[in-house]
Formats: structure tokens, C-alpha cells, sequence
């Protein structure tokens, strides 16, 4: 698959060898580049500093710097970025795996502060990378923008790079962190691509209150629909394999079935123009809770490192390209006679960027506060710090999407596009490298005993198997941490914030053993028949 992506984007490639065996050639070059990232990422894997997504930037630039002394300043990249081959080909496995392998757990348990983070928290961010944008741009001399490219602007860097956080952040050492981090960072991504779409789809020469009302329910529309389908593509997996047993005969069948329709999920969204990385994201969660326990052992473990090993590809393929095309010659000699301005512009969006997320992490943190009863279920001030923090860092999307707004095919001549795409480039290395090489040293500063977090926040095995815990559920707390909660007497307000939410998780739990798991399987509900899989170890919920 991953020579696939390759031959795919290379039919839109650059003549970089003058050579009929061009192809070739760049094939050869970029797999042994992935190769080198995997092998230098592996020495440095105990290395505080470094993670891999800093190390294929930093193999890319290099492998740039080559190119372009190799062709005589006339290209530093193998392949010509195509929206195309992001949106489709790369982030569905990223964002699949992340669904698939998260600790359902922890991220319902704070479903609520994860949506105040990547809704709410994204739209204010949005509004103050706009209206700075606006305010400074402006008055410097970068060139012609509209009010679509300011707002398109404050989308471009709203979206965080959830890719890059993932690889610093641990789920096992930090649950709640990882848990708030990663689901702001898929539902930022989401809200960002919706925002920039609205953007490019609507009249904004007349923005009135009605555009803001009908663009809150567009979001609403497009969240619940890409959320319903994802559900109903793991729903349809799972009844089919529970239903065919396939493993009867070939596990190859479950394993290509399972990625297949996990695929199928996720174009259909792009088809009907819904937020595609909701879908598969949702998708994710729901084939590790019900198609997973259905299929044989066997393709449970490759399942497991099939998605994981797309995953990781996919990702270091778009730091590699990234690091590559930050010393692309043609963006650059457009604005190569104001590098002052490019300096200014980039220092501006990194400070809107600081600004517009701790202008939504504190303030939405002590709202979310107020709905948790239990101390250490709170988001203290250090936490709210690391999780700022976190999400400083911009990446692929960002890229993306700002290519899909000041290019044409990634080429572009005019100065304002130029200005935009070579800050971008910056802003995201300089995010990437700085930020990411920090946010490891933060985090065991600020806390230090991860394992006794661990212990405190998570009730959830810390194997690998960890992502076949339940869905949603609080089995396993302390009895004594029960009885104080019972003896608290929680004020009005908090007692109106907290009730519903265990009300949802109690009533979830009993509708998902009377009626869920039992027509569409998953664990302890699958039926011990010759050939089907058994959940030998396994025990039922109470």
C-alpha cells in the first residue's frame, strides 16, 4: 500500500533525474529515506529530546539540501504535494488508529471537556488568529489577501497537530492528558476542515447573524451525520464477521474486510461532505469494541499492527515530505527580496498561535472543572500548562490546508500566496522542532511522577492490549474512593453539571448488554462456535 502512495504521488512528480528511469529512481530514493527514518528514530528512541517526527524533518531538510544542489537549485523535493494524496491516501490510517487504539475509557469519561477543547476552544482560537491577523497584516506590506484568505488564515492555524503530540505524550503515563490532548486534537482537525470549507463556500462580501446561525448548524449537521456514519460502518463490520465467521476459513478475509470497510467509512464522508476524519475516527472506536472480539486471535494481533504499522508510515511519509519542501527555491525567490517581512509575519502567527490557544485552554478548564467531583479528576494548573503547551505545534493539516488556499497544484507566483505558504513552512518547522523538542522536558518538570498518575487517574490495564477495555463504564474504582463519593454532598450547581453525565454512562452501559453487544459481539458476547472466536480469558461486565 505504501508503494502504492508512492507510485501515486509520483504521477504528478517533478523531473528531478533527467532519466527515463526517474520513477525509478525517486521510488528507490524515498523508501530507502523512510527506511532511514525508521532506523535513526529507533537509536534515538531513548533520547528525551528527539521523537520522529523532529527526526524525518530534519532527514528531509537534509535530503533537500541534496536535491537542490544536485539540480542546480531547481528543485529540493521528489514529489509534488497534492491535497489528494494527504486527504485520502495518508491521514486516514493516522486518524483510524487513533480511534482504534485509544483507551475508550478516558476519552469518554471526558468526552464533555474534549469537545469544550476542540469545538469551542477551536472556534475562539479561530477568531483570534482572524481578527490579528486582520489587525497586523494589514499594515505590513505582504502582499494582496482577502477577507476569505484573513479567515482562511485563522482556520490554517487553529488546526493542531494532534500526529506530533501523539508521538510525545504517553498514553499509559499520562491518561488524562493524552485522553484531552488527542480528542481535542481529532475534533480541532474536524472543526478546522469545516470551518475552512465554510469559508471557501460561503458569500462573505454579507456576514450577518443569520450566516453565523446557519454556519452553527451546518457544524452541528456535519458533526452528528460523520459521527452516525463512522458508527454504522463498525456496526455493519461487526455484524457481518459475528454473522460469515470468516475466520472459519481465512483470516485474511476479517483482516482486508476490516480495513476495507474502515476505508469505505471514511470516502463515503468525503463523498457526501462530511468531515471525513470524524467518520473514521468514530469508526475506530466502534470496530475495537465490537468487530475486534469477532474476529479469530490471530487477526486480532495483525488487526493491531497492520493499523498501527499504516499509521506510523503515513506519518513519517508527511514529515519527510514537509522537511523536504520547506527549501523549495520558487516560493522563496518571490519573497526573497523581503526576508525582514517573512521573519515579522512568521514571529506574528506564532504569537496569535500562543495567544488564541490559552485564550480557550484556562478559561474552558475551569469550566470543565466544575463538572468533576473528585479532586484528581480535576485539570490542575500544571496539566492546563502541558496541555497549552501540547498543542502549540502545527503540522500537516496546517499545510494542507494552506496549499489548498495560496497554491495551485503547490506552485504559486504572487507574493501574498508566496508570503503565506514560506510562513506556514516556518511556522510549522519552527513549531514542530522547537516546541516538540520541549514539551518532553515540560511535561516530567511540571509532572514528575507519571506512574503514580498513572495509578491515580486510570483504573485501565497498562498492556498492550489496553484498548479492549469497556467503552464507557467506572468498574474498578476503589470501594473507598465510592464511599467518600457517596458521602460528599456536592453543591447545586455541581450536582446539576455531574448528574447527567453518570446518568449517560449508567444507561449506556445497560443498553450496550441488553441490546448492543449481544446482536453485533464483542467482548464476552461472542458465541462459542467452531471456528469463531473465544474470549477464553475474557469476563462479562457487570
Amino acid at each position: 500500500m505504501t508503494i502504492g502512495i508512492i507510485s501515486f504521488a509520483l504521477a504528478n512528480s517533478e523531473t528531478t533525474f533527467a532519466s527515463d528511469h526517474a520513477p525509478i529512481v525517486s521510488i528507490n530514493l524515498f523508501v530507502a529515506l523512510l527506511c532511514g527514518c525508521i532506523v535513526i528514530g529507533h537509536l534515538l528512541e531513548e533520547n528525551r529530546w528527539m521523537n520522529e517526527s523532529i527526526t524525518a524533518l530534519a532527514i528531509g531538510v537534509c535530503t533537500g539540501v541534496i536535491i537542490l544542489l544536485t539540480t542546480g537549485g531547481k528543485s529540493s523535493r521528489l514529489l509534488v504535494f497534492s491535497e489528494d494524496l494527504f486527504f485520502i491516501y495518508l491521514l486516514p490510517p493516522i486518524i483510524f488508529n487513533a480511534g482504534f487504539q485509544v483507551k475508550k475509557k478516558q476519552f469518554f469519561r471526558n468526552f464533555m471537556t474534549i469537545m469544550l477543547f476542540g469545538a469551542v476552544g477551536t472556534l475562539i482560537s479561530f477568531c483570534v488568529i482572524s481578527i490579528g491577523a486582520i489587525h497586523f497584516f494589514k499594515k505590513m506590506n505582504i502582499g494582496d489577501l482577502t477577507l476569505g484568505d484573513y479567515l482562511a488564515i485563522g482556520a490554517i492555524f487553529s488546526a493542531t497537530d494532534s500526529v506530533c503530540t501523539l508521538q510525545v505524550l504517553n498514553q499509559d503515563e499520562t491518561p488524562l492528558l493524552y485522553s484531552l490532548v488527542f480528542g481535542e486534537g481529532v475534533v480541532n482537525d474536524a472543526t478546522s476542515v469545516v470551518l475552512f470549507n465554510a469559508i471557501q463556500t460561503f458569500d462573505l462580501s454579507h456576514i450577518n447573524s443569520t450566516m453565523a446561525l446557519q454556519y452553527i448548524g451546518n457544524f452541528l449537521y456535519l458533526f452528528i451525520l460523520s459521527t452516525l456514519l463512522g458508527v454504522l460502518a463498525g456496526l455493519l463490520s461487526a455484524y457481518i464477521i459475528r454473522k460469515l465467521y470468516f475466520g472459519r476459513h481465512s483470516t485474511d478475509r476479517e483482516v482486508a474486510l476490516m480495513m476495507l470497510m474502515a476505508y469505505l467509512s471514511y470516502m463515503l464522508a468525503e463523498l457526501f461532505s462530511f468531515s471525513a476524519i470524524l467518520t473514521v475516527f468514530f469508526c475506530g472506536i466502534v470496530m475495537s469494541h465490537y468487530t475486534w472480539h469477532n474476529v479469530t486471535e490471530s487477526s486480532r494481533v495483525t488487526t493491531k499492527h497492520a493499523f498501527a504499522t499504516l499509521s506510523f508510515v503515513s506519518e513519517i511519509f508527511i514529515f519527510l515530505y514537509v522537511g523536504m519542501d520547506a527549501l523549495d527555491i520558487e516560493k522563496w525567490r518571490v519573497i526573497s527580496d523581503s526576508p525582514g517581512t517573512l521573519v515579522g509575519v512568521s514571529g506574528i502567527l506564532l504569537g496569535l498561535i500562543l495567544v488564541g490557544r490559552a485564550a480557550f485552554v484556562f478559561p474552558l478548564s475551569f469550566i470543565s472543572n466544575l463538572t468533576r467531583k473528585a479532586p484528581h479528576e480535576k485539570v490542575d494548573f500544571k496539566q492546563q500548562v502541558t496541555v497549552w503547551w501540547a498543542g502549540l505545534m502545527r503540522g500537516a493539516v496546517s499545510m494542507a490546508l494552506a496549499y489548498n488556499q495560496f497554491t495551485s497544484l503547490g506552485h504559486t507566483q504572487l507574493r501574498g500566496n508566496a508570503m503565506m505558504i514560506t510562513s506556514t513552512i516556518s511556522v510549522v518547522l519552527f513549531s514542530t522542532v522547537v516546541f516538540g523538542l520541549m514539551t518532553k522536558p515540560l511535561v516530567r518538570l511540571l509532572l514528575p511522577s507519571p506512574k503514580h498518575l498513572t495509578r491515580t487517574l486510570s483504573s485501565e490495564p497498562s498492556t498492550p492490549k489496553s484498548f479492549i477495555v469497556p467503552l464507557i463504564g467506572n468498574e474498578g474504582e476503589p470501594e473507598a474512593d465510592q464511599n467518600n463519593r457517596n458521602a460528599r454532598r456536592p453543591t447545586s450547581l455541581r450536582m446539576l453539571l455531574t448528574t447527567p453525565s453518570n446518568t449517560v454512562h449508567y444507561y449506556w452501559r445497560k443498553f450496550d448488554d441488553a441490546f448492543m453487544r449481544p446482536v453485533f459481539g464483542g467482548r464476552g458476547f461472542v458465541p462459542f462456535v467452531p471456528g469463531s472466536p473465544t474470549e477464553q480469558n475474557g469476563h462479562q461486565w457487570q
